[in-house]
């Protein structure tokens, strides 16, 4: 049996077993090449961080646990010297995806033909606002050649921009930009930490002025402007559930709990755990397997559900398909992707023959 298969049958069964995790996020590196207005990662920068081979440990656990999906970021994931490495492990074990800001993907781009996904952060399809927005001068060009560079060699990339104040209006020009190009667009949204502990697992920063959403009526228009546009346009990867939650988030109505530690959990560079970023850490990676059902954990995840503090879009969405229903669900999507994959070997181990 090939690896692309037995990844395959081993994303399948893990998606159909009840009482696991989806869905983890491990943000493998602190070091940031750019200086975005809106975040405070570069400020916090750590040279510490996991080998490549206690990483590698780490997502053996992760996969034991019973996570399907991972998300590699950071910082910007791409600027470690062995991410090759890495992914190629990770690749073999989830549906993998990688984020980068736009500067690395280009560079690195033999290391990522083995992930699924590819998130390129792009923010304004005008240059000089997006350039502001990055504070790189040049960072417009460079993510614009990535994504092309990519997409013209078959790796299945996507574009990733963070909603916000400062590009609210232009969010349906952007998508119809990029979805006109045959690039999948899905959405961050800007959000900030309300936390002021020091054993906080991860800061992204305070509240930026320019970036807090205050025209509510105008997210609540994009919300549904995208739930429409989504009957046509396959190529904008949100939900309608989380695109719902979303506007009702906005007329003051928060739909959902957080089922972080449950549904799914973050990693730092360290190899810290939590169930979000804005929560203090509650052990390390390598500890999953003794505390994941146990009265600790408990108690956490009753905190998390609880908590109403942040409105990023990835802990939502494992949040509101955290039902039987919204199992069944995220299971559908995971045969899906199996099946992609499975399609994918099968091209492969004909066109080697």
């Amino acid at each position: 049996m090939t690896s692309g298969i037995k990844k395959a049958a081993s994303i399948a069964a893990r998606s159909l077993t009840p009482g696991k995790p989806h869905h983890a996020q491990w943000l493998i590196t602190r070091k940031c090449n750019y200086r975005c207005v809106g975040c405070n990662v570069w400020k916090e920068q750590d040279r510490k961080e996991l080998s490549t081979e206690e990483v590698k440990k780490g997502l053996d656990i992760l996969r034991d646990l019973g996570i399907v999906e991972l998300v590699v970021s950071g910082g910007d994931p791409l600027l470690r010297d062995d991410i090759g490495e890495i992914l190629d492990y990770a690749s073999d074990r989830f549906v993998t995806t990688v984020y980068d800001n736009g500067s690395m993907a280009a560079k690195k781009i033999d290391c990522l033909r083995k992930v699924d996904f590819v998130a390129i952060s792009i923010d304004s399809i005008d240059e000089a606002k997006n350039d502001y927005i990055k504070a790189v001068p040049g960072a417009w060009k460079k993510a614009t050649q990535a994504v092309e560079n990519l997409h013209r060699e078959g790796i299945n990339v996507s574009v990733t921009p963070t909603i916000s104040q400062k590009n609210l209006y232009e969010i349906i020009d952007i998508t119809n930009y990029f979805t006109g190009k045959g690039i999948p667009v899905w959405f961050c949204l800007y959000s900030y930490d309300m936390s002021v502990d020091a054993n906080q697992l991860f800061r992204i920063g305070k509240a930026n002025d320019e970036f807090v959403i205050t025209d509510k009526q105008a997210m609540v228009k994009l919300c549904d402007s995208l739930i429409e546009m989504k009957k046509e346009n396959k190529r904008i990867l949100m939900t309608t559930k989380l695109l719902k939650a979303l506007r009702n988030l906005y007329e003051d109505k928060r739909t959902w709990q957080c089922q972080a530690l449950k549904n799914f959990l973050v990693v730092d560079h360290l190899g810290r755990i939590a169930g979000c970023h804005n929560h203090n850490f509650a052990g390390s990676v390598f500890d999953l397997p003794k505390k994941w059902k146990s009265q600790e954990f408990d108690m956490l995840r009753k905190t998390y559900q609880d908590c109403t503090q942040c409105n990023y879009l990835c802990y939502d969405f494992y949040s509101l398909h955290g039902s039987p229903r919204g199992h069944l669900s995220l299971a559908m999507d995971q045969w899906k992707n199996a099946k992609f994959l499975l399609k994918k070997e099968k091209t492969k181990l004909l066109n080697s023959g």
